[in-house]
């Protein structure tokens, strides 16, 4: 019959060890394994950034001190397509750990509570009743399918890719940067729009820096992705020379699958969770995976039903906001103006950072502001100084 299990995670990235994490706070009895095809630690292409809104989820599951020996990044800057330049302290300070770390962490905390973490790669899945059959094996009343972007659990039960349509491509790298430098840096590019450049601190001389835009784009770029990937980051952060760049797909929330089949649950990358307007992921993984284990122990018999209704809960209204703003921000020129208005109101800054790293809503008088700015067509603020930001 093979080995039972209550829950089966496949990956132990940030979505999976949540899962696997939550399920045994919850039920300290429960059988769950975690299964993954690469050992810790491994390096995971990534923009390493992990918000206030992320460390909330590692507090949720027992685990408030588990990056406190890597130093806060407090400010952020963000340089629009248009030039337009807002730099400003967060409400609450992000910070940047290699997935390296991060990941190796999670995986070692869920051993440490009792989960079972193996290194095996999910070829073959079955419905046998009540049961889940993973390579005719492992059998477990609920699996969530936390393999990211390229997830063979959601193709096994029949889901597709998302469409290049809702598909960003992004290069990753580090470069050597001043230690005292504790400012996450957002360049975006007018050019082959929507498309921006990023360097995120860790704090200890290195930062992670990357540039990425949507497939579709990239395609009718005129050049090898590679070549066009690697070329605009030299552009745009022409001082911070990169290494170690690897490339990486990045499923937008725009195109997300249904959450699941039957007794398979989809969190993280694996369920298109990535933000559309910056490319976060890593707080939409935990919180996914945390509600997943929940649906699994909360409701055995149906988990689908009761993880579709806590997504629902968690993200609905801010998913439908960035659903809407992505098609906004389709033209440079909205982005200009939500900009322009965030340089000199805070509480719209802060808000900026709610949508794009949290689960933040939109206002309506604010977008009708915003809304009225673009119309305009003028920022009412001079051209930000580019400081080596080159369009």
């Amino acid at each position: 019959m093979g080995e039972e299990w209550d829950l089966a995670v496949v990956g132990a990235g940030p979505a999976g060890s949540a899962a696997a994490l939550r399920a045994v706070q919850l039920r300290p009895d429960l059988r769950v394994v975690l299964l993954d095809r690469a050992g810790f630690p491994r390096d995971k292409p990534c923009g390493d950034g992990i918000a206030a809104h992320g460390r909330d989820e590692l507090a949720r599951l027992g685990l408030p001190d588990l990056i406190d020996d890597y130093r806060p990044t407090p400010r952020l800057t963000v340089v629009s397509p248009g030039g337009l330049r807002v730099s400003a302290e967060a409400a609450r300070p992000n910070h940047v750990v290699p997935r390296r770390v991060f990941d190796a962490r999670l995986v070692e905390a869920a051993g440490a509570r009792g989960v079972e973490v193996r290194r095996h790669r999910v070829r073959e899945l079955a419905r046998d009743g009540s049961w889940v059959v993973l390579d005719g094996r492992l059998r477990a009343r609920t699996v969530v399918a936390a393999d990211g972007a390229y997830s063979a659990v959601r193709r096994l039960i029949g889901m597709p890719a998302a469409a290049e349509r809702h598909t960003a491509l992004a290069v990753r790298g580090y470069a050597d940067v001043p230690e005292s430098d504790d400012v996450q840096l957002i360049a975006m590019q007018r050019a082959g729009w929507p498309a921006y450049a990023w360097s995120f601190p860790i704090g200890d001389g290195t930062a992670n820096v990357g540039f990425g835009m949507l497939l579709p784009r990239l395609r009718t770029a005129g050049a090898p992705g590679r070549q066009v990937l690697h070329g605009r980051l030299a552009e745009l952060l022409p001082d911070r020379p990169a290494r170690d760049l690897r490339a990486h797909h990045l499923p937008l929330s725009t195109g997300r699958p249904a959450p699941g089949a039957g007794r398979v649950l989809l969190a993280g990358d694996a369920a298109g969770l990535i933000n559309p307007l910056t490319g976060e992921g890593i707080y939409y993984a935990l919180l996914s995976g945390r509600l997943a284990a929940e649906a699994a122990v909360e409701a055995p018999d149906d988990p689908l039903a009761r993880y579709r209704a806590k997504l629902r809960g968690a993200l609905g209204r801010h998913l439908r906001t960035t659903d809407v703003l992505a098609r906004l921000a389709q033209s440079p020129g909205f982005i200009d103006a939500a900009i322009g208005t965030a340089a000199h109101r805070k509480e719209v800054f802060d808000l900026l950072v709610e949508v794009g790293l949290g689960a933040g809503t939109v206002p309506a008088p604010l977008a009708l502001a915003v809304g009225l700015r673009w119309l305009r067509g003028a920022t009412g603020l001079p051209r930000g100084r580019r400081d080596g930001v080159r369009r």
